[in-house]
Formats: structure tokens, C-alpha cells, sequence
């Protein structure tokens, strides 16, 4: 197995990867244009895992200055309980630091089970002090 950083090249293998994946909702803003300038804006942040130059697991990783945010961490089913996401996820957090950021939040809604015992069972904290607002500017729903 590979783990590398992730490219724009690599997005129609993630995208195929994504729908694979139960639990994963993909929108607009997943789009390869969307996606390129994340990666653009996010340099040696996000990173894939191969085998055989077959993605098998990706994880996209960004930043706003002062928190990183992980988006879509993702493994084949075939390939979980390797390790493999908990490498991805280290990178990134790894990365983060390097940086100056200390803080990581990823957002899981609270019907995916799978992943939300992934990342109970990683010591990630879930958080009940707050709540998530989200506020559409475009006409677009699945933006």
C-alpha cells in the first residue's frame, strides 16, 4: 500500500471512491472544479492511499488559519480495520502542525454509525457544547 498526497488528477477515482460509500453525500461543492481549488488553497494537506494504483482510501484536509478541518475520510470496505484511515487522518494532522494548527473538527452526520464509532474509537471528542449553522447563498440546494 501507497499513501500519497492527493493531486486534482486523482478526482475521478475519489469521486468513484465517494460513491461507493455509504454515509458519504456528494454536492455540488464536490465538483472537480470545487475540489482543484480546495486543493489549490490546501497545499500537501490531503492525501490518498493506493494499492496496486488502485485508491482504496483518500482523505481531504484544509484549513481557515487557525482550525484544519478533515473532509470525507474514506476507505474501501474492503480494506477497513487495516489502519488505514487512522494513517490517513495522522497525515493530515501531522501536516496541520507543521503549520502552526493544532485544532482538527470533522463534521459526520449522526445517522452514519460507521462513522461516528470510527472516530469515537479514535478519541475524537464529539461535541454537544455547540451547534452547526449552515446558511445557502445560492438558489442551489445540493451546493
Amino acid at each position: 500500500m501507497n499513501i500519497r498526497e492527493m493531486t486534482i488528477d486523482d478526482y475521478e477515482d475519489i469521486i468513484e471512491l465517494f460513491k461507493q460509500t455509504p454515509g458519504i453525500t456528494l454536492r455540488e461543492a464536490d465538483s472537480k472544479p470545487m475540489v482543484k481549488n480546495y486543493l489549490s488553497r490546501n497545499p500537501k494537506l490531503s492525501f490518498i492511499a493506493q494499492e496496486d494504483d488502485v485508491t482504496i482510501g483518500c482523505v481531504m484536509c484544509g484549513h481557515d488559519g487557525r482550525r484544519g478541518y478533515l473532509q470525507h475520510l474514506v476507505v474501501h470496505p474492503r480494506f477497513r480495520k487495516k489502519g488505514i484511515g487512522e494513517m490517513l487522518f495522522t497525515l493530515c494532522i501531522e501536516s496541520l502542525a507543521k503549520i502552526g494548527i493544532e485544532k482538527t473538527h470533522i463534521f459526520v452526520f449522526k445517522d452514519n454509525e460507521i462513522a461516528n464509532l470510527f472516530w469515537k474509537n479514535k478519541r475524537w471528542q464529539v461535541r454537544d457544547d455547540l451547534n452547526m449553522y449552515s446558511y445557502n447563498s445560492s438558489s442551489n440546494n445540493n451546493i
